[in-house]
């Protein structure tokens, strides 16, 4: 695997490296020890799903407060979608700074998101799915979000939203 660093410390984007033949190829997509090396979180206690059937869908922006924050690994593993994660530690350089990553099928990338990152999406094809694995279960008492078009986060979206649903339409500005 590659590990590209990105701006926002802590935060990267996974390639696999692919060993191919006249079958197609064969990558892995995580490895612990690798991880480890790279200083990152090598447990993960759920995986989860987000099948969306339009394109424009706009889920996001979440996180989870302490004690219960969560570490995410996300790919997108049918379709396309516009990744972003921002920074929420008040500690960081790139306090309330933003990455924007385009996660696709073809591309095979993962996104590495520490916590105190909120993390939303936007499909750019319609039926598309992201894969996620969780370091932490979830805990409603701890979820929370940002909102999707908080001028302070100054997030630009590459389409119309088509769908949201009233949670994170109405999450509190910044």
């Amino acid at each position: 695997m590659i590990f590209i660093p990105t701006k926002l410390s802590g935060v990267y984007i996974i390639e696999p490296e692919p060993h191919q033949d006249a079958r197609g190829f064969f990558a892995r997509t995580f490895c612990a020890r690798e991880f480890a090396e790279h200083g990152l979180v090598t447990e993960f206690v759920q995986c989860s799903i987000s099948v969306n059937r339009a394109q424009g869908t706009l889920r996001g922006l979440h996180y989870q407060l302490a004690p219960d924050g969560e570490t995410k690994l996300v790919r997108c593993t049918s379709g396309a979608i516009h990744d972003v994660v921002a920074d929420l530690r008040p500690d960081s350089p790139t306090f309330l700074q933003h990455l924007e990553v385009e996660l696709t099928a073809q591309n095979h990338r993962a996104l590495y998101i520490p916590e105190m990152f909120a993390h939303g999406f936007q499909t750019l094809a319609d039926e598309t799915e992201v894969f996620y694995h969780i370091s932490e279960f979830h805990a409603p008492d701890k979820s929370t979000g940002l909102r999707f078009d908080d001028p302070k986060l100054g997030i630009q979206w590459p389409l119309p939203v088509t769908m949201i649903n009233d949670k994170d339409r109405n999450w509190p500005l910044l």
